[in-house]
């Protein structure tokens, strides 16, 4: 197979896309990709550290008012259009995949008028501007949530796929995830995470409750600050005397995040797609604090998906407290028939074969 990936920006659009390239690579190891993205996305050093060969183009989104910077984008995008076109002239790809980001519009188009099959892939319930355009030129829409449906004009094209993320969090079992993490097996564990930068809001209010936390004896919490959080709240920490706590481990960072998801009986999050994806797979009950800072607030619409199935607890930010936080962890975790019940439910929304039926599209498309 000869497949170019085209995504970028944020984590979110990289990530998946090197979910499918791994998996492809696993399946036909002779296999040939390529990944098309920008100079200033993410994608610029993630992939290239994860051994696939990357493209750049240039591309840029579209203001939202009028302004000189139109003109700019504009150039960019026709230029970005030269690019991608010569780009997928030189691998001549047999199927072209986009997974969200700017930089998939002048790649998805141009594999269209370059008669390449193409498809795309949308990580939220609510569609971004650029994949409601594109979905007019490819031969499947691939979706991570059955309510993405309605959003698209052609639903025979559209494929609820799961996100590829998914079928990378199911390796490692409950016992990997305690050892490797240090924890105790016989208790109970939560994690909490709110992305790789973290989230003021979510911290301020788990420092609010540390001292809470760490009497809770029987339960253990893997507490993810994120880098810029992290050095503030080990300093709360002392003063607390929390840092010498042995159920409350605190870390900037955690690179294996399929070990932690392993470990966990309880996930304190926020509701980004790839996340909801990981947690799915797995069927952890969830705490779910959506980003008020994306567009469409599509975040509170991917966590209603998983409140509504009663797979987690739904607190929007501007309604969060320490005092309700702490609540409802311990409404949860103390409720072992409640536990199990939103574990089930979370396990029956998951798509821990999302590689493999993006990978079959593919082969489909090409033959």
């Amino acid at each position: 197979m000869r497949i170019v990936l085209a995504g970028g920006g944020t984590g979110g659009h990289i990530y998946p896309a090197l979910a499918v390239a791994r998996y492809i690579k696993s399946k036909e190891p002779e296999s040939e990709i390529l990944f098309v993205g920008t100079k200033k996305g993410l994608e610029s050093s993630i992939v290239p550290s994860a051994g696939f060969e990357l493209e750049t183009i240039t591309v840029r989104g579209l203001p939202r008012k009028l302004s000189p910077e139109l003109f700019k984008t504009f150039t960019d995008l026709t230029r970005g259009g030269i690019e991608a076109r010569k780009v997928l002239k030189d691998f001549k790809p047999q199927v072209v995949l986009g997974t969200g980001g700017y930089v998939c519009g002048p790649v998805v188009s141009w594999s269209f008028l370059l008669g390449i099959p193409g498809l795309i892939h949308e990580q939220n319930v609510i569609p971004g501007i650029t994949n409601k355009i594109l979905s007019r030129f490819t031969e499947k829409i691939c979706v991570s949530f059955e309510a993405s449906k309605k959003y698209f004009r052609d639903s025979d094209r559209v494929v609820v796929t799961g996100n590829p993320r998914a079928s990378e969090v199911v390796g490692a079992s409950r016992e990997e995830g305690i050892k490797s993490l240090m924890l105790n097996p016989n208790k109970k564990s939560i994690l909490i995470v709110s992305g790789s930068r973290g989230a003021e809001k979510i911290n301020d209010c788990i420092l609010e409750i540390l001292p809470y936390l760490k009497a809770c004896e029987d339960i253990q919490f893997v507490y993810i600050t994120g880098q810029k959080y992290y050095d503030n709240i080990i300093s709360s920490a002392k003063n607390n005397e929390i840092i010498n706590a042995d159920n409350i481990f605190l870390k900037p960072y955690l690179e294996e995040m399929p070990v932690a998801l392993a470990a966990a009986d309880l996930i304190i999050s926020r509701a980004g797609a790839t996340t909801l994806s990981e947690i799915t797979a797995r069927g952890i009950p969830s705490i779910l604090i959506p980003s008020p800072n994306v567009t469409n607030n599509h975040q509170v619409l991917n966590a209603r998906v998983l409140s509504d199935a009663g797979a987690a607890e739904l607190i929007v930010e501007d309604k969060l407290t320490g005092k309700i936080l702490a609540e409802k962890v311990l409404e949860i975790i103390n409720d072992n028939k409640k536990l199990e019940n939103m574990a089930r439910r979370s396990k029956e929304l998951g798509r821990p074969d999302s590689n493999e039926v993006m990978f079959n599209l593919m082969k489909n498309l090409i033959n």
